[in-house]
C-alpha cells in the first residue's frame, strides 16, 4: 500500500540523486529556480528547502522558460527553469524556441518517468530527448544519481559556451531518489573551450575593415547591450565603425534601429560577428552591400560559416570561427592605424536615430490613443529612471514600444517572433533587478497568454508596470489581412473590447487602472500612479489599430513583417 504522503514519504536522507543535483546547482552559482511543481520533480523540491536557492513558483510552465530566459539575459547567470513530466514538459518546449533563437542560455530540469519502467508503458513515459532537440543545444537524459553532477555540468557549460543557448537534462524519478555511492560535492567543474582568434586572423580582420570608406559591423542578440555593457561602443570607438547589434525578427527593417537598411545598402565591406546569415539579413541578398561590397564573417558555428558562404561565396573575404565576445575583445586589442570616419559615423548615427512618422489617418480618436503616444509616455516614465528595464513584447504595437529610446537595460519577445512572454519577463526583471523599476509593454493578444502570472507576481513581491495597448484585435494579422487581402477581408482576428485586464490584474493581486481617453496627461497620471504603488500593476489604454512603424530612410519601405 502506498503510504498517504506518497510514493517519495520516506526518512528524511541528503544522500540521494536529487542532493547531488542541488549541490551541483548551487556550485555552478545558481542563485533562482523557476519552476512549476509536478510529481516526478517533488524531490528536488524537498533538495532546495535548505539549498539557499529560491524557488519562483508559477502558473504555466511555459512562463518558467521565460522567467529563465529574461533572468539569464539581465544577470549574466545560467537561467534554470524546472519542470515535470508528461505535459508540463511539453508545455515548456514552445517557449525554448525563444530562448534558441534570443541566444540566452536557459538550462531546463524536467521530470522523466524512471529508468527502471522503461519500455513497459509508465506514467508519462516519453522520449523528451527526441522531443527537445530541434530546439536546444544539448538535450540529455540523466544515467544515474552518482553521475548527475557531470551530466548538469555538461549541459550548463553547452548552455554557455559558443553560440549561447537553451539546454535540457531529463531527471528520471528513480535517478533523483537513488542513494548516492559517495557524497555529494557543492564543487562544479564547469569546462569548455572558448574559440578564440589568433592575433593573425585578428589582424586581418582590422586590416580588412581599415580598408573601407563605410564599413559595418553587425553583430547577433548574444552581444546585445543588456548582456555586454558598452562592449559594441568601445569597439565601436576603436575601429571607427558602426557596430549594430540585430534583436529582431524585423531585421533590416526593424524600427528600433531607425534606417538600417541604407546603411547595409551602402556598406562597401561587412563585418557579421556571431551573427547569422538568415532571414533577419536578407539572406545576404541585394539589401547587404554594394554590388563589390566584401564581407568577413566570425561565427562559433562551422555550419553558420558555410550559410554565409553559400550565398555570398567569392564576396567572403574572411570567414573565422571564433566566439563572438571574445572575438569583439581582440579586435579592439588588436586594433591599429584605424582611419578617421568621422562623417560616416555621424552619418550612421543619424540614420539609426530616424524614427517612423504617424500617419495623420491612424492619429488618435476620442477614447484611444495611438501607439506613439503610448510610446512618448512610457520613453517619459523611464527617463526618471534610467537604469528602469523595458520588457517589450508583442506584434505591431511592441514594434513601436521597441522603437523608443532606451540606455538601459532591455529584454524584448526577439527573433523567434513569438509573443506571450512580456509578464514571465517582467516578473524575472524585477527578481533579478530588484532595486530598479521595470516597465513592460505588450498588446492585448500578448497579455492573454501568461495574465495569470499576476498570482505569481503578488506572491513573490514582483513589482513591474505592464502597459497593454488595447486596441482588441490581433492587430499583426489584422494589419496582414487589409494588406493582403483587403479591408473587406478581415476575418476571426477580434478581441473582446469588454476585456478589463487592469482589473483581472487587481483581483490577482495587483494594482490595475483603464486609459480609455485621448489624454497623454491621463495616461501619464495613470503610469505615476501604477509605480507608486509598488505592486504589480496593469496600465490597460485604449489604442488605435495601427501598422507596425516604417522607417522613411532612403529605401522604398516594404511590407510589415509579424
Amino acid at each position: 500500500m502506498m503510504a498517504a504522503g506518497g510514493p517519495f514519504l520516506r526518512d528524511h536522507q541528503t544522500n540521494q540523486g536529487a542532493h547531488a543535483l542541488v549541490h551541483a546547482l548551487q556550485g555552478a552559482g545558481v542563485r533562482c529556480i523557476f519552476s512549476l511543481s509536478g510529481n516526478q520533480i517533488m524531490p528536488v523540491y524537498d533538495a532546495l528547502l535548505d539549498s539557499g536557492i529560491r524557488l519562483v513558483h508559477v502558473r504555466h510552465e511555459a512562463a518558467a522558460v521565460y522567467m529563465a530566459e529574461a533572468y539569464a539575459q539581465l544577470t549574466g547567470e545560467i537561467g534554470v527553469a524546472l519542470v515535470t513530466a508528461g505535459a508540463g514538459f511539453g508545455n515548456a518546449l514552445g517557449a525554448l524556441i525563444s530562448a534558441r533563437a534570443s541566444e540566452t542560455p536557459v538550462l531546463l530540469l524536467s521530470g522523466d518517468s524512471p529508468r527502471n519502467q522503461d519500455g513497459m508503458g509508465a506514467f508519462q513515459e516519453m522520449d523528451q530527448v527526441a522531443m527537445a532537440q530541434p530546439v536546444t543545444k544539448l538535450a540529455r537524459r540523466a544515467s544515474t544519481a552518482d553521475r548527475l553532477p557531470s551530466e548538469l555540468a555538461t549541459a550548463i557549460a553547452t548552455a554557455l559556451s559558443g553560440r549561447p543557448g537553451p539546454v535540457h537534462l531529463a531527471l528520471p524519478a528513480d535517478v533523483l531518489t537513488a542513494p548516492l555511492t559517495a557524497p555529494a560535492h557543492s564543487a562544479l567543474a564547469l569546462t569548455y573551450g572558448e574559440q578564440a582568434l589568433t592575433n593573425a586572423d585578428a589582424e586581418r580582420l582590422v586590416t580588412f575593415l581599415n580598408g573601407a570608406a563605410h564599413p559595418v559591423v553587425l553583430t547577433g542578440p548574444a552581444l546585445a547591450r543588456t548582456r555586454t555593457g558598452d562592449a559594441l561602443a568601445q569597439l565601436q570607438s576603436t575601429l571607427n565603425v558602426p557596430v549594430i547589434c540585430m534583436e529582431s525578427p524585423r531585421g533590416l527593417r526593424d524600427p528600433s534601429l531607425g534606417a538600417l537598411i541604407d546603411l547595409t545598402r551602402t556598406a562597401d565591406r561587412i563585418l557579421l560577428l556571431g551573427k547569422s546569415a538568415d532571414f533577419t539579413t536578407g539572406f545576404l541578398g541585394k539589401d547587404m552591400g554594394t554590388p563589390d561590397a566584401r564581407f568577413a564573417v566570425v561565427d562559433p558555428e562551422a555550419p553558420e560559416i558555410e550559410r554565409a558562404r553559400a550565398r555570398i561565396g567569392g564576396q567572403l573575404d574572411i570567414a573565422c570561427q571564433g566566439d563572438a565576445l571574445p572575438a569583439l575583445r581582440k579586435l579592439i586589442a588588436q586594433a591599429a592605424d584605424v582611419p578617421d570616419r568621422a562623417d560616416w559615423l555621424a552619418h550612421s548615427a543619424q540614420a539609426l536615430a530616424l524614427r517612423a512618422e504617424v500617419p495623420s489617418a491612424t492619429a488618435s480618436g476620442p477614447d484611444t490613443l495611438h501607439a506613439a503616444q503610448v510610446g512618448a509616455a512610457v520613453a517619459a516614465q523611464l527617463a526618471k529612471s534610467p537604469g528602469a528595464v523595458l520588457v517589450v513584447d508583442g506584434g505591431e504595437f511592441g514594434q513601436w514600444m521597441q522603437a523608443i529610446h532606451h540606455d538601459g537595460p532591455r529584454v524584448i519577445n526577439g527573433v523567434s517572433g513569438a509573443i506571450g512572454a512580456a509578464p514571465a519577463y517582467a516578473i524575472a526583471a524585477s527578481i533579478a533587478c530588484p532595486d530598479v523599476p521595470v516597465i513592460a509593454a505588450m498588446g492585448d493578444g500578448t497579455a492573454g497568454f501568461l495574465l495569470a502570472e499576476y498570482e505569481t507576481a503578488a506572491r513573490e513581491e514582483a513589482r513591474f508596470v505592464a502597459v497593454i495597448g488595447n486596441d482588441h484585435v490581433w492587430n499583426a494579422e489584422h494589419q496582414i489581412q487589409i494588406r493582403e487581402f483587403g479591408p473587406d477581408r478581415t476575418y476571426g482576428c477580434a478581441l473582446s473590447p469588454m476585456a478589463r485586464y487592469d482589473l483581472a490584474a487587481q483581483a490577482l493581486g495587483g494594482f490595475g487602472v483603464f486609459v480609455n481617453t485621448n489624454s497623454t496627461a491621463a495616461l501619464a497620471e495613470a503610469l505615476d500612479h501604477a509605480q507608486k504603488s509598488r505592486k504589480p500593476a496593469c496600465v490597460n489604454v485604449r489604442i488605435c489599430p495601427a501598422p507596425a512603424p516604417v522607417v522613411q530612410g532612403n529605401t522604398p519601405p516594404a511590407g510589415s513583417a509579424h
